[in-house]
C-alpha cells in the first residue's frame, strides 16, 4: 500500500512538474533604444509624439520596440511566440517548470513571471465565469439618447459645438460587426472617422466579421452612432480606432496581453482616450483565477498595461463590472478597473440610483472605485440600422468616454490629464460623499468643463450673467443679461439646429412645438447654453 501511494505521489508530482503554464519572459534591455529615441517617428506617429510633447511626457526606452533577435532566439528554442509587449519588454510563452528555469538562465532574460495564481487546480470548486460584458436587454425600441446624455449634462457641450471633433478614441473590445455596413454608422464611415483597426485575438484585420461578438459594436455605437431624429452618440464627431482583444467564447489569460498589445498600438497612433468594457476575475483554467486581494491596481498584467497607457497621457476609461448583485459570489470590481490610474465607471438608472448589478469598490488598496457613474440601465445604443437599449457598466463607460472626448475638444491640448480626471470627480453628484457603488457619482460634463477652464484660466462656455424666464414657456421668452446679445440659436433635443433667432431680449416661441429645446446665446463677452421647455 505504501509503495502504491509513493508511486501515485511520484506520478502526480511528475504531472504537475511537466504541466505547462502561461508565462511572461522579460528581456534585460533594448540594445537599439538610443537609435529609436533619436528617431521616434520610426515607431510612433507624429500625433503620438505631439501628445507627449503637449503634456510634457518624455519619450523613453519603454516606447522603443523589442529587440527582434531576442524574440527570434526564444523561437529558435522551440517556443511559440504569438504575443509580446514593448512596454513590458518581453514575450509570452507556455512553459513547464523545468523550461521556466532554463529561460531564466538565458543571458538576455531578466525574469520569468507566471500568470498562474493557484498552484493546485480544483475544477470542482471553480467560481462561475465573470460576466465581463453586461446583463443585456435586447428589446427593440426606437427611442433616442437624449435622456442619457442629459443625465450627464453633456448636451450643453454638443450645442456649443463640442462633439469630439479632432479627438481620437480607441475602443478595445470584442468585434465590430455591421460597423462597415450598417446605416447607424454610415456617418462615421462616410466622414472617414474610423482611422484603423486590428484583431489582436486572431492577428488579422478581421474586425467586422458578423461571426464576432457584437459587444464592441454596441459600445462604439453609444459614442459615435447616429440615426437622424432617433439617436446621437455622446461624441459623434470623434475619430475611432477599433481593436478586438476579447474572444467572447473563451476566458483565457492571453486576453490581458491582447489588450496590452491593442493599447500599445493605440498609443502609437496617438489616441487621446481608450475605452474598454471588459473585466477579468476568473478563467476557464482556474489556475489563473484572481482573488479580491489581487484587485490592487498593479498585480494583473492588464492593470499594469492601463497604468502605462495612462502615463503616456491617454485617459483610460474602464467599466467597473457587473457583479454587484447581493447573490453574486464575487460582487466586487474586476481588473483592470482596479487600476488607480484608470477612470472606472459604474452604472445608474434613470433616477440616479445604482444599476442593480454595478460592481462594488473599493479596490484592494481601499482606493475609491468606481471613479464616477453614468447611465447603465436601459442605455440606448445602435447596431446595424437601428436603435436598441441594454444594461451594464459596459454601456455606461463608452457613454462617459464620449463626454470626455467633448471636454478634450474644448480645452487646451496641454491640459494635465490628472487635472481633467480630478475635475470630473469634483463636479460629479456625490463629490462630497463618495461611496463604494457609484464612486464620486453621476458625471456632469458641463460643470466639469467649467471647473477645468477655471483652473486653466480659460473663458468658460457659460456665464451666470445670463438668465431666461419664464421656463417652462408658453409663448414669450425673456433673456436678461447686462451684455449685448450677438446671436441666439435654437436647437432641438437631439442637438440639431432648428433656427437662428433675432438678437432680441424677447423671443416669441408661440408657434414652436411642445418639447425640450436648447438656446445658445452668444454675447459680446460670453456664451451660454440654456435648456428650455416649451409648453
Amino acid at each position: 500500500m505504501k509503495k502504491t501511494l509513493s508511486l501515485l505521489s511520484l506520478f502526480i508530482g511528475l504531472m504537475l512538474f511537466s504541466q505547462t503554464e502561461l508565462v511572461f519572459v522579460y528581456f534585460k534591455d533594448k540594445p537599439n533604444a538610443s537609435a529609436f529615441i533619436n528617431n521616434p517617428t520610426s515607431e510612433l506617429t507624429q500625433k503620438s509624439i505631439n501628445r507627449r510633447s503637449n503634456l510634457g511626457i518624455a519619450i523613453t526606452e519603454q516606447d522603443a520596440p523589442i529587440e527582434p533577435t531576442y524574440i527570434q532566439n526564444i523561437q529558435n528554442l522551440g517556443y511559440t511566440v504569438t504575443d509580446k509587449s514593448k512596454w513590458l519588454n518581453g514575450v509570452a510563452v507556455y512553459a513547464t517548470t523545468s523550461q521556466i528555469n532554463d529561460l531564466k538562465a538565458l543571458n538576455y532574460v531578466s525574469n520569468v513571471e507566471s500568470f498562474v495564481k493557484n498552484s493546485i487546480v480544483n475544477k470542482s470548486s471553480k467560481i462561475a465565469k465573470t460576466n465581463k460584458f453586461l446583463n443585456t436587454q435586447t428589446d427593440f425600441n426606437y427611442g433616442n439618447s437624449t435622456a442619457q446624455i442629459d443625465q450627464i449634462n453633456l448636451r450643453a457641450l454638443h450645442v456649443s459645438g463640442y462633439n469630439g471633433a479632432g479627438i481620437s478614441i480607441a475602443v478595445i473590445d470584442t468585434g465590430f460587426p455591421t460597423v462597415n455596413s450598417g446605416s447607424a454608422f454610415a456617418r462615421l464611415v462616410s466622414n472617414k472617422q474610423i482611422k484603423g483597426g486590428y484583431n489582436f485575438v486572431n492577428k488579422s484585420i478581421d474586425i467586422y466579421n458578423t461571426s464576432l461578438n457584437s459587444h464592441g459594436t454596441n459600445c462604439l455605437g453609444i459614442i459615435g452612432g447616429y440615426i437622424d431624429g432617433t439617436f446621437v452618440g455622446s461624441a459623434p464627431d470623434a475619430d475611432f480606432y477599433l481593436y478586438a482583444s476579447e474572444n467572447a467564447a473563451l476566458e483565457i489569460p492571453e486576453e490581458e496581453l491582447y489588450w496590452i498589445e491593442a493599447a500599445e498600438e493605440a498609443d502609437r497612433q496617438g489616441v487621446d482616450i481608450i475605452t474598454t468594457s471588459l473585466g477579468y476575475t476568473t478563467f476557464d483554467d482556474s489556475r489563473y483565477n484572481y482573488q479580491y486581494s489581487d484587485m490592487a491596481g498593479q498585480k494583473s498584467f492588464i492593470a499594469r498595461g492601463v497604468n502605462i497607457a495612462s502615463d503616456k497621457g491617454i485617459i483610460v476609461m474602464i467599466a467597473n463590472g457587473n457583479e454587484g448583485y447581493a447573490s453574486s459570489t464575487w460582487h466586487y470590481l474586476t481588473t483592470p478597473a482596479d487600476s488607480e490610474k484608470a477612470f472606472s465607471i459604474g452604472g445608474v438608472d434613470s433616477t440616479g440610483n445604482p444599476y442593480a448589478s454595478t460592481s462594488y469598490g473599493p479596490n484592494a488598496n481601499n482606493h475609491i472605485k468606481p471613479d464616477a457613474a453614468a447611465r447603465g440601465t436601459n442605455t440606448y445604443y445602435v447596431y446595424n440600422n437601428s436603435s436598441y437599449y441594454g444594461s451594464g457598466t459596459s454601456y455606461a463607460t463608452p457613454l462617459s468616454a464620449g463626454g470626455v472626448a467633448c471636454v478634450l475638444q474644448a480645452i487646451p491640448t496641454n491640459t494635465n490629464r490628472e487635472t481633467i480626471k480630478n475635475k470630473l470627480r469634483e463636479t460629479a453628484s456625490l463629490s462630497s460623499n463618495p461611496n463604494d457603488r457609484l464612486g464620486y457619482g453621476i458625471l456632469n460634463f458641463s460643470n466639469a468643463l467649467t471647473a477645468i477652464n477655471t483652473t486653466m484660466g480659460v473663458e468658460n462656455i457659460k456665464k451666470t450673467t445670463i438668465n431666461i424666464y419664464p421656463n417652462p414657456v408658453k409663448s414669450i421668452l425673456n433673456i436678461k443679461t447686462d451684455e449685448k446679445i450677438k446671436t441666439v440659436e435654437l436647437y432641438d433635443e437631439i442637438g440639431r439646429k432648428v433656427k437662428n433667432i433675432s438678437n432680441s431680449n424677447t423671443i416669441n416661441l408661440e408657434n414652436l412645438s411642445k418639447g425640450i429645446y436648447y438656446l445658445k446665446i452668444q454675447t459680446e463677452k460670453s456664451s451660454s447654453v440654456e435648456k428650455i421647455i416649451k409648453e
